[in-house]
């Protein structure tokens, strides 16, 4: 017959196990643990064999970890002191370099697109000729000395001395052209000093004008740039 166990070997017998348990779970651990160390230290995982654990008091061996490339943590993230701060970006004022225009006011004059003013008056005695050969003879080709047509600013243009005033010099004539401004882009054997010979559509409308003596205004530009050449404008 057995004999009844005491309570310390019931206790024993109860609790051995777990306790058997628990110190192979420690075990493991540790292991891990350790291997974690390793790894961090060498890069790679270690090989972890005969590792054993206890199931029911009854030692059971683990599968075997083989050996595994491992990234350090530097291939992923970069150092601290690599990521720096971003550059400051200054601010400069793009200065206005835009030309500035004079205003002009609504009493000015204009002349092929530019700003004129009155330099000059004189008194002159002033004709009327026609582009046909009634008034140019010969030389009745649709062309000025300038090489301009005679249809050049609505065939209203001057000849003149070119002593007195040179190609291209800019007038009014009172009643002549609606008072606008017209050049000087001809010139004629009988007009010498201070004489001007106004260019009429027709003979008609020439002699119409007759002879008179009126205060001719002489223009300049007034944007002080310089008058272009007259024998190049078309």
């Amino acid at each position: 017959m057995a004999q009844p166990q005491t309570p310390i070997q019931l206790g024993a017998r109860v609790y051995a196990p777990i306790a058997a348990r628990m110190i192979a779970g420690l075990a493991v651990v540790a292991a891990v643990m350790g291997s974690a160390v390793w790894t961090k230290r060498a890069g790679t995982l270690p090989a972890l064999a005969g590792l054993e654990r206890v199931v029911d008091g009854t030692p059971v061996e683990e599968p075997r970890i083989t050996q595994a490339s491992y990234a350090p943590e530097s291939d992923f993230a970069p150092e601290p002191e690599s990521i720096g701060t971003a550059p400051e970006i200054e601010l400069v004022a793009i200065e206005d370099v835009t030309e500035q225009s004079p205003e002009w006011d609504a009493e000015t004059r204009w002349f092929d697109g530019r700003p004129v003013r009155p330099s000059k008056v004189m008194v002159m005695k002033v004709t009327g000729y026609s582009p046909d050969s009634r008034s140019c003879g010969i030389y009745a080709d649709g062309q000025t000395a300038t090489l301009h047509s005679v249809w050049t600013n609505g065939m209203n243009l001057v000849a003149a001395d070119p002593k007195v005033l040179p190609y291209g010099s800019m007038i009014t004539v009172p009643g002549y052209a609606n008072d606008q401004i017209v050049p000087v882009l001809d010139c004629g054997g009988a007009i010498k000093g201070s004489r001007l010979d106004l260019l009429f559509p027709t003979h008609r409308r020439a002699l119409v004008w007759g002879v008179q003596t009126v205060r001719v205004t002489l223009w300049e530009y007034a944007d002080g740039k310089p008058a272009p050449n007259p024998r190049k404008v078309r």
